[in-house]
């Protein structure tokens, strides 16, 4: 007699973007490129490894001292005091004053797991969560599943081709008293310093609480302490916050998924009572983090000559990533693309938006073999001598294409109207 299965009423789940990846694997054609790999990639497409890190791995893998007992519950102190003093420095005010701590947490979503789950439980003033990025991010599903009402907003304006500081204003001014503001990309932005004193003075008077994302540092400008300068703006102006600090993509050790949950909070009293129930909620989550990430981020950002040794091959792959992009918005230029292309150097980052339209976007896809997402936001790492005059030409071809379209339906419609 067959049993009926408990799952027997469970759907498949809407398409994701990976499906983009999947199409493209399956894909025949010699010349296909796939840009959308969220980790960096080198000349040869592969994923990129900062070259300290695979020494540091070795010398890890046969140092007998070290032990594999399960890590605290609250993970490595080590490794979260050194992501401490890379986001804020040593010398700041929360670190002198001991009200900035972490948890160790898994994933590149662990960090808001677990910053949902603490809010949700003791920061019952308001359940409504804005989520504000230069992209599209995987955090609502996060608050949604967590009982919270979630609104998202982009900085990146498609018509002005630019990121837009504006939009953070206004929903500041335009949400209610108390909610979350998860924020990611602020440093994109280039507020003003008028700017600033407004966003800062509307947080505070609302009482909004910020929920900062910090994924991939020293990959925008090289410029670890300017990648994350914005947070000074917050400590000096008094704020408590959360923020998820990732050291997966910067590193090169993307399938470690190491990272921290950041709390800051006006003294240390007030830390040590947060952190204790971030730990029981980590007991439920994961219990014990895994510690060959942490290991390697330790090792590296303790010794100083690692860690200059690191800084070079970031600064590497940002002027690497510059350019091309000047090489890339060069080629168009003489392929007499129509447009303007200065936004692709104007924006900073591994990953930028090319300003295609969605006809545009899906003519690239199904007509070039050049899988991007639907956004336009493609990563730059993935272009490389052997693909550059390829891609553009494409683009060319594909911007051309779409505008002759408009014009013959365009015809189309006056010849209707006569």
């Amino acid at each position: 007699m067959s049993k009926l299965s408990v799952f027997l009423d469970v759907p498949h789940s809407q398409k994701l973007e990976s499906s983009l990846l999947k199409t493209y694997k399956q894909d025949d054609c010699t010349e296909k490129t796939f840009l959308a790999y969220r980790a960096c990639m080198t000349n040869e497409g592969q994923p990129w490894v900062s070259p300290v890190v695979q020494k540091v791995r070795l010398q890890i893998a046969q140092d007998p001292s070290l032990d594999y007992e399960y890590m605290p519950v609250i993970g490595m102190k080590s490794f979260i005091q050194a992501c401490l003093e890379l986001l804020f420095g040593k010398h700041s005010p929360v670190i002198v004053e001991n009200r900035a701590g972490g948890v160790h947490t898994v994933g590149e979503s662990g960090a808001f797991r677990l910053g949902a789950q603490f809010l949700k439980t003791w920061y019952q003033d308001s359940q409504i969560v804005y989520i504000i990025s230069s992209k599209k991010e995987q955090h609502g599903p996060i608050f949604q599943d967590m009982g919270f009402t979630v609104h998202e907003y982009s900085f990146w304006d498609p018509k002005q081709l630019c990121m837009d500081p504006n939009v953070l204003l206004d929903v500041v001014e335009q949400a209610p008293s108390g909610c979350v503001f998860v924020i990611g990309g602020l440093g994109n932005c280039n507020l003003t310093h008028h700017q600033w004193k407004k966003l800062m003075a509307t947080m505070k008077r609302k009482q909004i609480f910020p929920f900062f994302d910090i994924p991939n540092q020293g990959l925008s400008t090289a410029d670890l302490e300017e990648d994350a300068r914005f947070l000074q703006y917050f400590v000096f102006g008094g704020f408590e916050f959360f923020c998820s600090q990732s050291v997966s993509k910067n590193f090169g050790i993307y399938d470690e998924g190491a990272g921290i949950l950041v709390v800051v909070t006006l003294n240390n009293q007030l830390l040590l009572c947060v952190l204790s129930q971030l730990m029981n909620f980590t007991l439920a989550l994961w219990l014990n983090p895994p510690s060959m990430g942490a290991r390697i981020v330790t090792s590296i950002l303790c010794n100083p000559a690692l860690q200059e040794a690191w800084k070079e091959s970031l600064k590497e792959v940002v002027e690497n990533v510059m350019l091309t992009k000047e090489k890339f918005k060069e080629k168009l230029r003489l392929l007499r693309t129509p447009g303007s292309w200065d936004h692709i150097t104007n924006q900073t980052g591994t990953h930028s938006y090319l300003g295609l339209d969605f006809q545009q976007v899906e003519y690239l896809v199904k007509e070039k073999h050049i899988y991007i997402p639907k956004n336009g936001r493609i990563n730059f790492t993935c272009i490389n001598a052997s693909n550059i005059d390829y891609i553009t030409e494409s683009i060319n071809e594909a911007v051309l294409f779409t505008k002759d379209s408009e014009k013959y339906f365009q015809k189309e419609n006056e010849y209707e109207l006569e």
